[in-house]
């Protein structure tokens, strides 16, 4: 089928209570393992580029790759602008047939915020693509200031009244990348947010994230799950693995990449599992 829009796969997750997987790709294998998962386990899925591909000019090539999979796939596929930092990679990654975008205007005050995300959505609106904000900000695990950018509550209906964005990614506590501590959620915080907005809820951080927190959240309002470290670390270290087994021996590419796929393959129907919509396509 045709790329779906993020809003109904979301309005669906979000009055069934699981969460739709969104898992950041970079290549052809990272790509096609998200849809054979996809496909075994009868789920809808979002695939995510980040916004570092788009100006590499990586997103315009491996777009059209997914839409056609998409086209064959029997289950909704999102393709999905991750933290798009300018309108002008908005633009690109909506010529290049996106069926949502994220437009991060996060670390920005409030007033520049809701402005810059309220001029993407009328452009994209009127292109029927959804699109995905950050109220607060998700750091990188690194930082030693998590705590620092958490969602207000008080701010979160009027961001999404006066902005008209469809999904709100939400700062509770978790981080970009590996963390140097487990992560402890604000799940009073998310209770709160989801009972003042009318929009799909978002985690960002997800890799490494324990799983019964993860489970908490999407029981507290959370549709969306981001997923990028975890999958393309473990993309890395599966081909390391591979290239020291074979010591030297040449294997064509193809097959060479077969049991790194596999484990791709199951990571990701684990996360379906996980976020509960197995079966949900």
């Amino acid at each position: 089928m045709p790329l779906v829009s993020l809003k109904p796969m979301l309005t669906a997750a979000r009055e069934q209570h699981y969460a739709v997987p969104a898992i950041n790709v970079g290549n052809y294998e990272t790509v096609c393992a998200v849809f054979e998962a996809a496909e075994r386990e009868r789920s809808p899925v979002i695939i995510q580029i980040f916004k570092r591909l788009v100006d590499q000019g990586d997103a315009t090539r491996l777009a059209p790759l997914i839409r056609a999979m998409a086209d064959r796939a029997s289950v909704p596929v999102a393709l999905h602008l991750d933290h798009g930092a300018t309108i002008a990679q908005v633009m690109q990654t909506l010529r290049a047939g996106f069926s949502s975008v994220m437009i991060d205007a996060s670390t920005l005050p409030l007033a520049d915020n809701v402005a810059t995300v309220r001029k993407v959505v009328e452009i994209a609106h009127s292109l029927d693509v959804a699109v995905e904000a950050e109220l607060g900000h998700v750091p990188a695990a690194t930082s030693d200031q998590i705590e620092a950018g958490l969602t207000d509550p008080g701010e979160a209906a009027g961001f999404v009244r006066d902005t008209g964005v469809d999904a709100l990614a939400v700062a509770i506590g978790t981080a970009h990348g590996m963390y140097k501590k487990t992560p402890v959620l604000d799940f009073d915080r998310l209770e709160k947010i989801a009972r003042v907005v009318d929009v799909p809820l978002v985690l960002h951080g997800g890799s490494c994230t324990p799983a019964d927190a993860l489970r908490r959240s999407i029981e507290l309002g959370v549709t969306k799950i981001n997923v990028a470290t975890e999958y393309q670390n473990l993309f890395l270290e599966a081909t390391k693995t591979e290239l020291e087994r074979l010591n030297g021996q040449f294997v064509p590419v193809d097959l060479f990449m077969k049991p790194v796929s596999a484990q791709l393959v199951e990571f990701v129907r684990a996360r379906i599992q996980l976020f509960g919509s197995s079966g949900r396509a």
